[in-house]
């Protein structure tokens, strides 16, 4: 068994970034760091309950029709029932198989084709008074921070759109004004001149550069590979990955590329996978590495300004439910990489999970955070994969700051398949999400109908529960904690510089899967995707609770410092309501004392007190926020904090509202 032991290695005391202003929310973290701190204290536990609806921007241009919300809600039904479990989804190669056994419930009411939804998790970014997004109706759109009306609009040419989280802002150098960076869904890469809101056409080919190129694509011109990952900058860098395919195996390259942003022109790439000559090469079997698809940086990375590194949070390889043709540890995959931000050369590595079965990437940018020990501060990144295992590491050597253990974990007994006999399961801090699950003693009971409901459809499917790092089982339907939406999600964390503490919204929502042969003798997953273990019909997870919390982790000792429900399950009855709720979404933290996070799929956006996790704020929504807020002060001397709140998400609620919220004091 491999042992990694703590590492007492000092450093710098802080993060490194360089000067910001307080009032600003420049960054989608705030800071290259991603800690989503804000400075600004004008909102406190003491008068939060007083924020008041400041403002909001209807992002639904004019003549554009909006949706019936009751089709709406409908078809949210209907996709959240075709991804419970019940519908079949095939491993490379296979064909769909019968579905599982369900307890019958009520058909959702059909309606008509309805209009495109404008769902978004599009975190925007405030400088100097004025506020920067981008929209799902094709557009980047600036607004004055304190009022909301429009100072520019660029409507996008060919319909392209936005990576759907965020933008990034480039200062300018002196002799180069202000600018937006953009990449779109289609994986290119655009400049716009933050001034007056028009495409810089010297940047690359006409003011565009195209991601899907020939080194990248890796001999597949179709292959999938879309620009859902935010850029990253260190000084005149553009730093940026991309959305691979998950299926089939072979495809594009999940390789992470710097640009310079006044040209356009390629300064490095790092190959997601290692190459001959690569000192971490021969962690696959064979040739299996050639022409794999996946392991790539689908959210965004983190920069240290002050050490000129960037840190790289990779995802699993392809197929990452079934690993028979990829022998192996597979590195990068599951992997935070550390690059000289410069040149893109290899630093350190550390593999969160070996050879991946669960679709457990690492979904979040990392956060910088501070260690205190024995007097000194230690530099140090928190990393974080979709199984709620938290990674604090040493910023700039890549060594643990709390034991990580080689834990031995079960076998598969999926022909061909040869799980890694250990993972590393990290002594502190412990799991921040559910791990395993007792189907006789964990079934939900918040009513005695859905505790009937859960326990007959287990039953009939021969369901077993399974322990943590349980492979799929074969031939028998497997109740996986967490479940394929991952304990947490691309959401990720903040750190609260105050208390020293990383904070983290996490859903325990388990799936249902399995690997089993169909009548062709082909092995498939016969459940869908996510394949929620939930009467899904009734938005009610099978599982006791709480289905949603809020988890504050103290960084230099490890422990939980609290945690505490996050959402509520309004359709139950009093006193049994308080269960927490999936969400997706991240929190943001304030020098005020304050916890800002919506989230949940219950439409609520919260506040909690940061040193005690007690809820003291929240307003209702017209749809559920799923996305990350900010907060910044505008012009006029107050602090706002803003959210996108359309709904919309994989937990199932639909997209019913077009508006960014920003709320105030009075």
């Amino acid at each position: 068994m491999r042992t990694l032991m703590i590492a007492l290695l000092a450093g710098a005391a802080a993060t490194g970034a360089h000067a910001q202003d307080a009032k600003d929310w420049p960054n989608y973290g705030r800071d290259a760091g991603g800690t989503r701190f804000s400075p600004l204290k004008q909102i406190t536990p003491a008068n939060v309950g007083k924020l008041k609806l400041a403002w909001s921007y209807d992002m639904r241009p004019a003549g554009v029709a909006k949706p019936d919300n009751a089709a709406l809600e409908a078809t949210a039904q209907m996709r959240w029932i075709a991804q419970s479990g019940i519908r079949p989804m095939p491993m490379p190669g296979g064909v769909r198989s019968p579905p599982l056994a369900t307890p019958p419930r009520p058909a959702a009411a059909a309606h008509a084709v309805i209009t495109a939804t404008s769902a978004s998790q599009f975190t925007p970014i405030v400088i100097k008074g004025v506020m920067y997004l981008g929209t799902p109706f094709n557009r980047v759109v600036a607004l004055d921070a304190a009022t909301g009306k429009e100072k520019w609009v660029l409507v996008l040419p060919n319909n392209e759109q936005t990576a759907p989280r965020g933008i990034h802002y480039w200062a300018g150098d002196g002799h180069n004004a202000p600018r937006l960076v953009v990449t779109t869904r289609s994986n290119k890469l655009t400049t716009i001149d933050a001034a007056s809101g028009k495409i810089i056409e010297s940047f690359g080919d006409k003011g565009w550069l195209e991601l899907r190129t020939p080194d990248v694509m890796n001999g597949f011109e179709n292959g999938a590979l879309s620009g859902n990952a935010l850029p990253v900058m260190f000084q005149n860098l553009v730093i940026v990955g991309s959305r691979g395919q998950e299926s089939p195996v072979e495809g594009p390259k999940g390789d992470v590329r710097a640009f310079d942003v006044l040209t356009g022109k390629l300064a490095w790439t790092f190959h997601s996978i290692p190459e001959p000559g690569d000192p971490n090469f021969g962690t696959w079997a064979g040739d299996s590495w050639k022409k794999r698809a996946g392991v790539n940086v689908w959210n965004m990375a983190t920069v240290d300004e002050q050490r000129g590194i960037v840190y790289l949070p990779f995802a699993a390889p392809a197929n990452d439910r079934y690993g028979a043709d990829r022998i192996g540890d597979g590195l990068y995959g599951n992997s935070l990489v550390a690059v000289d931000a410069r040149t893109g050369k290899y630093l350190w590595h550390f593999q969160t999970i070996h050879h991946d079965i669960w679709d457990s990437d690492l979904p979040a940018a990392p956060t910088l955070v501070d260690v205190k020990r024995d007097g000194k501060v230690i530099p140090a990144v928190a990393a974080i994969n979709k199984k709620a295992l938290l990674f604090i590491l040493d910023r700039v050597t890549g060594k643990p700051l709390f034991e990580v253990k080689e834990t031995p974990v079960p076998a598969s007994d999926t022909p061909g398949e040869k799980a890694s006999p250990t993972q590393p399961i990290p002594v502190k801090p412990p799991p921040l999400a559910r791990q395993s699950i007792d189907l006789d003693t964990d079934i939900s009971d918040v009513t005695p109908e859905h505790e009937a409901y859960c326990k007959k459809w287990v039953a009939e499917n021969k369901m077993v529960g399974t322990k943590a790092y349980q492979p799929l089982g074969f031939n028998v339907p497997t109740v996986t904690f967490p479940g394929s939406g991952g304990g947490v999600n691309w959401g990720g964390g903040a750190f609260d510089k105050a208390n020293g503490n990383y904070i983290i919204n996490i859903t325990n929502v388990g799936s249902l899967q399995f690997l089993a042969y169909n009548p062709a003798g082909e092995l498939v997953q016969p459940t869908s995707a996510n394949s929620w273990f939930s009467d899904v019909h009734e938005g009610l997870p099978c599982q006791k609770g709480p289905w949603g919390e809020l988890v504050a982790v103290n960084v230099s000792t490890g422990d939980i410092a609290w945690r505490t429900p996050l959402g509520v399950t309004d359709k139950l009855p009093p006193g049994k309501q308080n269960t927490g709720r999936p969400n997706v979404g991240g929190p943001i933290v304030t020098a005020g004392g304050l916890i800002f996070v919506a989230a949940t799929d219950d439409k609520r956006f919260r506040a909690f007190n940061a040193r005690t996790g007690k809820e003291v704020w929240q307003a209702k929504l017209a749809a559920a926020g799923h996305a990350t807020p900010l907060t910044y002060q505008g012009a006029n001397g107050k602090q706002y904090v803003t959210l996108m709140a359309t709904g919309g998400s994989y937990v199932g609620d639909p997209s019913t509202s077009d508006n960014l919220v920003t709320y105030a004091l009075p």
